[in-house]
């Protein structure tokens, strides 16, 4: 006999829009007569093995909607990656509690959490339907246009741009934002929708895609501020050497490293003031000023994109349709129509577990360091409406009386 009992949960780096999300499974799973209770995780997967749930089934629907906008992760995140042990604990949950339809919201190792559990269910006989949910800034999913969450990611980091050209115009020198992204240089490219005027900034972009070479960058540097007597660089926190290592691990005496054993890319700034004393240093510019922007493009509650609510809100409620309808597990994807509209799919979870998405090189410029009109005609929908706009005084001169020419 049927448990009508249901399972969400959260993982990884939360987003502006993870709760849309969120609430569209819980208020879609309860338009279904069959499902009885609607369960949350609290801290994602740990929460599952701590058995730490919560019963959505008693949210208003009104409260719901409050928290759909709300940046960051309602149920709360982890960082845990389960192998396969984790995983099999992760499952001895699930069958305690009855529980037979399972939704993960998270990135790559989320896919590969639900396709572990999901495998563990067939072996064992056991009617579990896993669905994940895609969520990530980075927009590294494999088999999506796009997930949710960079839109909003993406928007913030264009604004940030903008603004920071604003002020590097007024007052001259050279600028250096590092963005997330230790693979994928979408987010970093996202700065280039900050720009209205050809000599606006960001004048130069780099991103993990392409090999970053330090005497490069510093005659890059020298050109840019040559020609505009300014330069505002958009940095991946992922840059690296021809051969793979972290720009960050060349330039730095020590390094950090997170809880995966990772080099510790963001977070610290160490990226932004390691650049900024080389500028300093090599070029003898005096003026140069650098930023992390760390957690601030996560969940940032004034700068959400309403094509990414919109989206977010509707894999959640596909997810549940998937699940109620279909007949296998999966990975809810975003499919791009038309100039811009989408669809969804149910891809295989073995077609985005575990796999990296990456920039196209049809949108980054040959040499390495912009994006091209490709890349901006991909991302400007997905920013969403009201962008914010800036504008300049137009210039007319008065003439010189003391100092004239």
């Amino acid at each position: 006999m049927s448990s009508g009992k249901i399972l969400v949960a959260q993982g990884g780096g939360p987003t502006a829009v993870i709760n849309q999300s969120l609430v569209g499974v819980v208020l879609e799973a309860r338009r279904f007569r069959d499902v009885r209770l609607v369960y949350g995780a609290r801290h994602g997967v740990r929460g599952i093995v701590d058995e730490d749930f919560v019963d959505l089934t008693q949210e208003t629907s009104h409260n719901l909607e409050q928290v759909a906008n709300t940046p960051s992760s309602a149920l709360g995140s982890t960082r845990d990656k389960p192998d396969l042990k984790y995983c099999q604990e992760i499952f001895k949950v699930l069958q305690a509690h009855e529980i037979e339809h399972f939704f993960y919201i998270g990135g790559n190792d989320s896919s590969d959490t639900v396709r572990i559990v999901s495998e563990e269910a067939i072996k064992a006989g056991y009617p579990l339907r896993a669905i994940h949910i895609p969520k990530t800034i980075d927009n590294d999913l494999v088999g999506s246009d796009h997930t949710p969450g960079f839109p909003s990611a993406a928007r913030f980091v264009a604004q940030a741009f903008a603004g920071a050209n604003l002020d590097n115009a007024a007052l001259p020198g050279v600028y250096v934002g590092v963005v997330m992204g230790r693979h994928a240089g979408f987010l970093t490219a996202a700065s280039a929708l900050g720009k209205k005027f050809p000599d606006d900034g960001p004048h130069l972009i780099y991103v993990p895609e392409r090999v970053f070479d330090i005497e490069r960058f510093l005659a890059d540097v020298k050109t840019m501020y040559e020609r505009h007597g300014r330069c505002v660089i958009a940095v991946s926190e992922g840059i690296h050497d021809a051969s793979g290592t972290p720009i960050v691990v060349q330039l730095a005496k020590t390094v950090e490293h997170d809880a995966h054993g990772n080099v510790q890319l963001s977070g610290n700034g160490a990226l932004a003031d390691l650049l900024c004393e080389a500028i300093k240093s090599r070029l003898g510019i005096k003026r140069v000023r650098g930023d992390t922007f760390g957690y601030l493009q996560r969940s940032f509650i004034g700068c959400v994109s309403d094509v990414d609510q919109r989206e977010a809100r509707e894999v959640g409620e596909k997810a549940v349709q998937f699940a109620m309808w279909g007949r296998s597990d999966g990975s809810v994807a975003i499919k791009r129509t038309g100039f811009y509209s989408v669809d969804y799919e149910l891809l295989p979870l073995a077609a985005v577990a575990g796999k990296t998405r990456t920039m196209d090189d049809e949108f980054i410029t040959a040499e390495g360091t912009d994006v091209t009109d490709a890349f901006r005609m991909y991302l400007r929908p997905l920013l969403g409406s009201r962008m914010p706009d800036a504008y300049r005084l137009r210039r007319a001169p008065v003439p010189k009386v003391l100092r004239k020419p």
